[in-house]
């Protein structure tokens, strides 16, 4: 593994960490808007979170398992980043 390897999966690793920040941030906005009463807007945007993180998700396969699993790894990460920092603005 390369030098210029290593900073490929780190990039992907990094939008991963990204993805799953802006997913988790989107997922609140979404809850918000659920108790609010609203039904289409939330439901449009969850199938927009999901097919954008799907679309995501398939292309990263095409990159082959290291950057896919870069990608996943992030969002792994991600989550517990997020709830973190989400659930202090509450």
């Amino acid at each position: 593994m390369t030098a210029g390897d290593i900073e490929r999966l780190a990039a992907f690793g990094l939008a991963g960490l990204i993805l799953g920040g802006a997913s988790m941030a989107s997922l609140r906005l979404n809850t918000d808007l659920y108790v609010r009463g609203r039904l289409w807007r939330p439901i449009g945007l969850h199938f927009l979170r999901l097919s954008i993180m799907a679309g995501v998700l398939v292309w990263t396969a095409f990159q082959g398992a290291g950057p896919l699993l870069a990608v996943a790894g992030g969002l792994v990460l991600a989550r517990p980043i997020a709830v973190r920092m989400l659930g202090r603005a509450s």
